[in-house]
């Protein structure tokens, strides 16, 4: 067995001259094989990074926002993270698609007979379904469903 270990941290700017931040570290033990296919090795090494970073992005736009209430709970608005370019400039949070989501489209693809990756890459130009946005997985989930309902097809 060989061990990957990916690590992402970021910190997010705050009014006040104050910041919160966020990290994480994954470790996960792959097939020594990977060895031999470094394209294989290097794709997992990817998707280890980009959970990291998904996973570092979620908590800082769900963290508490002082008042001991989540940003989702307390408001629609999301404070952005920080850029860091220290010049204040927020860039925009992007929220990507709930494992339910996920797990809605896997099934309601598996019952229409396509595959759920390519459909969200032809649907939504994305490279796999994990890179869906929220609002991107829930477009997509009605158009499935109603292609469900045109078709006739058993949920």
């Amino acid at each position: 067995m060989l061990k990957l270990n990916a690590g992402f941290s970021r910190k997010v700017g705050e009014p006040n001259y104050c910041s919160r931040g966020a990290s994480v570290n994954i470790e996960l033990e792959v097939e020594s094989g990977l060895v031999g296919g470094p394209d294989g090795l290097l794709d997992r090494i990817r998707r280890l990074f980009e959970l990291a970073r998904r996973s570092v992005d979620q908590e800082l736009a769900s963290a508490n926002n002082g008042n001991g209430a989540s940003n989702e709970t307390s408001s629609n608005h999301q404070r952005p993270p920080y850029d860091g370019r220290g010049n204040g400039t927020p860039q925009q949070t992007v929220r990507y698609a709930t494992p339910s989501q996920q797990g809605a489209i896997r099934a309601i693809c598996k019952n229409l007979g396509l595959d759920a990756d390519q459909t969200a890459k032809l649907k939504h130009n994305v490279s796999r379904l994990d890179d869906l946005t929220l609002q991107e997985a829930s477009a997509l989930i009605g158009e499935l469903k109603a292609i469900q309902a045109e078709q006739g097809v058993r949920r």
